[in-house]
């Protein structure tokens, strides 16, 4: 495929290819873990991951925890499996099928833009979620970013 470039033109591609790779990959927006603003409890990304994943029901304050996830498709989403999860979000819907086919889980629920999430976790003491930081809000508390 690349016999009749000379070495000049074949660097300039590479270059090109590389310079478009590192830019789509600067693009990715940092993720913000939100709770409601009277949750007092701390969390690492360990535990962050296990509510996720619906190994952690509870917070270290005997909250019951509600996972609230970004629509499928939304950015957040992706950005969140792979930062927290350290999965795919086909990997993690992978997952979670495998559990409500089995009876042993039920999915986080979806909201469909980081407004929805923010009311929502407003108005609801065990809910946590995660939203691009630049649509963070005073009516919700952040306790990590990726």
């Amino acid at each position: 495929m690349f016999k009749h470039y000379n070495k000049k033109q074949f660097s300039i591609m590479f270059t090109a290819m590389l310079v478009g790779m590192l830019s789509t990959h600067s693009v990715s927006a940092e993720i913000a873990v939100i709770v409601n603003s009277a949750n007092g409890s701390t969390l690492d990304k360990n535990s962050i991951e296990r509510i996720f994943m619906g190994k952690m029901k509870k917070f270290p304050n005997g909250q019951v925890a509600l996972p609230m996830n970004a629509s499928k498709g939304m950015n957040s989403r992706d950005e969140f499996n792979k930062a927290v999860i350290g999965r795919s979000s086909s990997q993690v819907n992978a997952y979670w099928s495998k559990l409500v086919f089995t009876g042993k889980g039920s999915m986080p629920n979806e909201l469909s833009s980081d407004a929805e999430i923010i009311a929502t976790i407003s108005s609801n003491k065990g809910a946590i979620g995660y939203i691009n930081s630049s649509s963070v809000t005073d009516a919700v508390k952040v306790i990590a970013k990726f």
